[in-house]
Parts: structure tokens; C-alpha cells; sequence
């Protein structure tokens, strides 16, 4: 591509080389980072208020096991489902405008969040937010791709990958401290000033840049994906929240969730101007790259869910103590998400993103060792085990869809690198959580039989081991031997956490050996079988 062509112009300054990238690009990457932060910060802020948010009213919303999971969910599906579109009108009307118009609704809906007054309330303004935050992610790679040079693009989407980890370890700790001095609205409110400050850096730093042939808007294509996803997720939550695998209320959500997906593959390979070009996916090597994304952060979002229910719920941690127990996790992307670019450009993609992909699985295994009184000095170390080799997963991925691409279809890139994170983070809440609570249930249930609870009520009791301490709270003044139930329901919990960490384990096995079958090895091409417009393998190995 030649150096100044209208793709690398910015619309308010000189044009963009190839070569040496935008001057102010490493400032640029700071502001970008730092408007990062509202988006990730939210779904780390609030998987620590989740227990609070549980609680009945006045100090909670009395959210049930499947409204929580409905609570993230709702955001992440929305957002998922309009990242193309988003990208596509960045494109279009620029990149720099959209990003700033997608900060500002994202202000807007953090206060809606805030003030809701029933879990319904903030099921939907998190889905309002998700359609917030859906302008914001592929934005911030967009302009990456845009100011900076290929050889720099690994190291500069390193920072942005680790700027996730921090999110996640600030996350946590912000949240713990402000439900500790404030109500649970207040993990929301804190993304305004971040936004106010960002938008402001925005104004005077980052370029406008846009496609100079942008894509066209595929509304069936974004309808079909959506209500798929939605439709699909539903039934994997309600099987999970009334353990009825075998009616219809179940399954059929499942079924015609499915059947929409198919659909939407078909009307995408079809029509002339998709959403997602599906035809992307026949190149391996790039599947395997978006594969690795997805699955990674199925294992990691599914296993933060159930964690913080660990730490606060069994282990009896405020929020702020169950929020700095996330930084050894944290910490350890924050250290080592800069450092992939190097060990990537010296051992290939192929070996770092499999022995990530590898490690995730053993650390995700090792929570077997996790018990109701073990050493939290174990659970540490394993959480650190997590968070490097998420490090060694997500920026060579990362880099690999982005620079399959040409620069004028980087918020294609960027949309599709954000979809599969956001979709696979969603099944894994969704997934995840439905094992936990059946596991849960099958292990508390009969021991609730068993102490005189009615078969009714103890199938709602069961539902998760908030309800069933809060059953205990409510009962323990009429029927003082209900205390005896907390031990069996965390001793319950830990079995069911054991169960959902060895099923994420084998989610992260099978992407390793996808990646170790579809990814080429060090220097390898990508073969002749490629559709026109799909990504080529060598940029991807040597990035």
C-alpha cells in the first residue's frame, strides 16, 4: 500500500507513513488505552458487586443466580452483536467520531445502570451500555492499525491487550473499595469522570481517519446474529436455573437459537455486503487465531463469574479483599502481555499461542486443589498461572487478525477480534455458570431434602449458595439446626467450582490442539487455498 494513500490520511493532519506511523502515536496509544479502561473496568467492577447486587433491597436488587448472569450477558451479546456495525460506520463517518460518540452514550447508560431500581431495570441498561460500548472497542484498534507501522503493531497491540489485565486488576479493587464506603450504583458511576477526561484527550490527540470504501450495513445479518445468540444463551441458562433439560421451555430455545445462527451463516455467504464475512474463516490460520480468542475468554469470563463467589460467598471476603485477590491474576498480564511480542517474534505464534493455550488448561485443572479452608496462598498462585498465560494467548492472537488484514479493513479486523472475545466471554458466563449451578444443585439439593426442607422450596433454595445462605439467614430464628446447612452448601460450591474449572480446562485443551493442527509453523505459508480477501498466514507469524 502505498504511503500516502487515502486510508493512512488523517482528515485533520499530513498523511499517515507506513513506514514511520503517526508522530504522536505512542501518546495516541495512551489515550486509547485509557478510554479502554471504561469498557473492560465495567465487567471487572461489576463481577465484584455481584454477591451485594443479590442481596434483597434495600442493600441490593434480590437478583437471582440467572438474573446475574442475565446482568453481564445482556451487555456482552449487544455488544457483540453490533461491533460490525459500529465498525463499519466508523469506517464510514470516522473512526475518531464514533469512538467519541460511543464514550459519550456509554456515560449516559453507566448513570441508567447506577439507578436502576429491579434486576429487570438493569438487565436492560446493561444492554444499553453493551450498544455503547459496541462504538468503543473496534474504534481503539482501528486507530492503532491506522497510526501505527506494521513492525510496531505487535508491541502497540501488546500495550492494548495488557491494558485489559490492568482493567481487570484496578477493576476489582475500585469496586471493593467503593461498596465498601457506598451503595452497589456506585461501580457505575465511576466510569463518568474516566470518560470526561478521555473524551477530552481525544479531542486534541487522535486523528480522524476513516475507509475511504467503507463496507456497507447488513441489518438481517446483525438481527440474525443477535437473536440467535440471545435465543441460544437463554435456553443454556434457563436449563441451567430450572434443570429441566428435557422440555421443551429448554430445548426449543436451543434449537431454533442454533437454527438462526445457521441461518445467519447462509445469509452471510450469500449476500454481497455481510456483516461478517464468513468466507474469513475457511483460511485456517485465522480461525484458529479467532478460535483461541473465543475459547480463551469463555475459560477466563465463566471463571472470574464463579470465583468471586468463591472468595466472598465460601470464604466469607468483603468485596475489596475478594477484589485484591484478582491482582496476582492481573498483575500477571499486566507484566507479561508487552513482553509477547518478543517471545512471538523469537518462537513463532504457533508455540506461544499453544503452550498459552496449554497452560490455561493446567492452571485452570490446578483449581482442583481449591477448598473450602485450603491456603489462599495456592489460590495465588494458580490465578497468576491464569493471567500469564493469558498473556501468551492474547496478544499473538490478536496481532494475527489484525494484521491478516489490509489497514483499510482494520475495523473489520478489529470487529471481528472483538465479536469472539465478547461471545465466547458471554457462552462462558453462560456455560459455565449453567455447569455451576447444576453441579451445585445435584450436591445440595438432597442434603436440603434431607433436613425436612419441602421438595419445592428446596429446588428454589438450590438454585445457588446465595440463596441458600439467604434461606438460612431468614430461617435460622424459627429453626436454629438450619445453620447446620452452610457447611454442606460451601462444601456444595467448592465441588461445583471443581466441576467448571475442569470443564474450562478441557475448552482450553481443545483450542490448543486447534491451534497446533490450523496454525502454520514458524516462516510456513498459508497454502493456495485461501478465498480472495482472506487473511494470509506470514504477517501473522513474524508480526
Amino acid at each position: 500500500m502505498a504511503q500516502n494513500s487515502p486510508a493512512a490520511r488523517a482528515a485533520d493532519g499530513p498523511p499517515i507513513s507506513d513506514a514511520a506511523g503517526h508522530p504522536r502515536r505512542w501518546l495516541i496509544l495512551g489515550v486509547l488505552v485509557f478510554s479502554l479502561l471504561v469498557v473492560v473496568l465495567d465487567n471487572t467492577v461489576l463481577n465484584v458487586a455481584l454477591k451485594t447486587i443479590a442481596l434483597p433491597k434495600p442493600n441490593g436488587l434480590g437478583a437471582s443466580q440467572s438474573d446475574l448472569e442475565w446482568s453481564i450477558n445482556s451487555y456482552t451479546l449487544i455488544f457483540a452483536g453490533l461491533l460490525f456495525t459500529w465498525g463499519i460506520l466508523a469506517d464510514r463517518l470516522g473512526r475518531k467520531r464514533i469512538l467519541m460518540l460511543g464514550m459519550v452514550l456509554f456515560g449516559i447508560t453507566s448513570v441508567l445502570c447506577a439507578y436502576a431500581g429491579s434486576p429487570g431495570e438493569l438487565i436492560a441498561a446493561r444492554a444499553a451500555m453493551g450498544f455503547a460500548g459496541a462504538a468503543i472497542m473496534p474504534s481503539t484498534l482501528a486507530v492503532i492499525a491506522n497510526v501505527f507501522p506494521r513492525h510496531e503493531q505487535g508491541k502497540a497491540i501488546g500495550v492494548w491487550a495488557g491494558s485489559v489485565g490492568l482493567a481487570v486488576a484496578i477493576g476489582p479493587v475500585v469496586g471493593g473499595a467503593l461498596l465498601d464506603s457506598f451503595w452497589w450504583g456506585s461501580v457505575f458511576l465511576i466510569n463518568v469522570p474516566i470518560i470526561i477526561i478521555g473524551l477530552i484527550a481525544m479531542t486534541f490527540l487522535v486523528p480522524e481517519s476513516r475507509n475511504p470504501n467503507p463496507g456497507r450495513l447488513d441489518p438481517a445479518g446483525v438481527l440474525l446474529s443477535m437473536a440467535g445468540l440471545v435465543i441460544f444463551v437463554y435456553g443454556v441458562i434457563h436449563g441451567g436455573d430450572t434443570g429441566q433439560w428435557g422440555k421443551p421451555a429448554v430445548w426449543g430455545p436451543l434449537v431454533i437459537g442454533l437454527a438462526l445462527l445457521a441461518l445467519f451463516v447462509v445469509w452471510e455467504r450469500n449476500t454481497d455486503h455481510p456483516a461478517l464475512d464468513v468466507r474469513l474463516f475457511s483460511n485456517r490460520p485465522f480461525s484458529a487465531a479467532v478460535i483461541s480468542v473465543a475459547l480463551s475468554f469463555f475459560a477466563m469470563m465463566g471463571s472470574l463469574f464463579f470465583l468471586t463467589f468463591y472468595l466472598q460467598s465460601v470464604r466469607g471476603y468483603t468485596p475489596l479483599q475478594a477484589g485484591l485477590w484478582v491482582l496476582p491474576f492481573a498483575a500477571a498480564q499486566v507484566i507479561f502481555s508487552p513482553l509477547s511480542a518478543n517471545v512471538v517474534s523469537r518462537f513463532g505464534a504457533r508455540t506461544v499461542s499453544f503452550s498459552g493455550l496449554l497452560l490455561i488448561a493446567v492452571a485452570l485443572s490446578l483449581y482442583q486443589f481449591i477448598g473450602v479452608h485450603s491456603a489462599m496462598w495456592v489460590y495465588g498462585v494458580i490465578a497468576a498461572l491464569q493471567g500469564i498465560a493469558m498473556a501468551l494467548v492474547m496478544p499473538p492472537a490478536t496481532t494475527t487478525v489484525m494484521t491478516s488484514l489490509p489497514r483499510e479493513r482494520a475495523g473489520i479486523g478489529s470487529s471481528i477480534n472483538n465479536t469472539v472475545r465478547q461471545v465466547g466471554g458471554a457462552l462462558g458466563v453462560a456455560v459455565l455458570g449453567t455447569v455451576l449451578t447444576s453441579a451445585y444443585r445435584g450436591k445440595i439439593e438432597p442434603v436440603l431434602t434431607g433436613s425436612g426442607v419441602p421438595a419445592g422450596v428446596a429446588h428454589d433454595v438450590s438454585s445457588s449458595i446465595e440463596a441458600t445462605q439467604g434461606f438460612v439467614a431468614q430461617s435460622a430464628a424459627q429453626h436454629p439446626q438450619a445453620v447446620q446447612l452452610l457447611a454442606p452448601a460451601d462444601n456444595a460450591f467448592v465441588h461445583a467450582l471443581h466441576v467448571s474449572t475442569l470443564c474450562a480446562s478441557g475448552v482450553a485443551v481443545l483450542a490448543a490442539l486447534l491451534v497446533l493442527a490450523w496454525l502454520p509453523r514458524r516462516g510456513a505459508g498459508t497454502g493456495s487455498g485461501a478465498p480472495q480477501g482472506a487473511p494470509q498466514a506470514a504477517e501473522s507469524v513474524t508480526a
